[in-house]
């Protein structure tokens, strides 16, 4: 799971720095990597958010997907 946060956080960060990288090389600028960098770091906390609530969702309600399955056997 640590991996998991890890790579939600590294991916969209070092995905558009990367991206930002190559467009001010061949647009000759110098903020584009700063601003998607910005950008991929909104986006990797963003991932980190859900996925937290997703796990704390999933404690609080344990399988509730059981009860359905429990009516049809009736």
């Amino acid at each position: 799971m640590i991996l998991q946060f890890s790579l939600f956080l590294l991916v969209p960060i070092c995905g558009l720095s990367a991206l930002g990288y190559f467009l001010d090389r061949y647009f000759g600028t110098r903020w584009i990597m700063i601003v998607l960098f910005f950008v991929g770091a909104v986006a990797g906390f963003q991932n980190i958010f859900r996925f937290a609530m997703s796990i704390m969702a999933d404690k609080k309600d344990p399988d509730t997907s059981n009860e359905s399955s429990g009516d049809s056997e009736k």
